[in-house]
């Protein structure tokens, strides 16, 4: 099994689970910050877009960008949400910078072949 199916695999699964959280588990707790349900969304609607790319995409640079994007940009949006430090929003473009960088690296990606 390839490795970027195993990560693809659990960014996914990681996302469903946290976005079914946020809207059951957390629903209340979510009610008490203002933004922090819209920031719990959109953390999970970009992660689970980019374990849909990591998976379809035959790009290891722009994998590797998208991964750690995610993971920088979605978390602290997580943290945030939860009531972590608001300086997290600070760090959180890192995050999406890499997930452009990412994109723009599958601009000059060579296309692999899968023989």
């Amino acid at each position: 099994m390839s490795s970027r199916y195993v990560i693809a695999g659990l960014m996914g699964a990681i996302a469903v689970a946290l976005g079914a959280f946020g809207a059951h588990g957390l629903k209340l707790t979510l009610q008490q910050i203002p933004d922090a349900a819209g920031w719990w969304n959109t953390a999970t609607q970009y992660l689970l877009i980019h374990a849909i790319a990591v998976g379809a995409i035959k790009s290891t640079r722009s994998m590797y960008l998208w991964l750690t994007g995610s993971l920088i940009f979605s978390s602290t949006l997580y943290v945030m949400a939860l009531g972590g430090p608001k300086w997290l929003g600070a760090i959180t473009p890192i995050g999406g910078t890499l997930l452009i960088a990412g994109w723009v690296m599958l601009i000059f990606s060579k296309e692999e072949s899968s023989h």
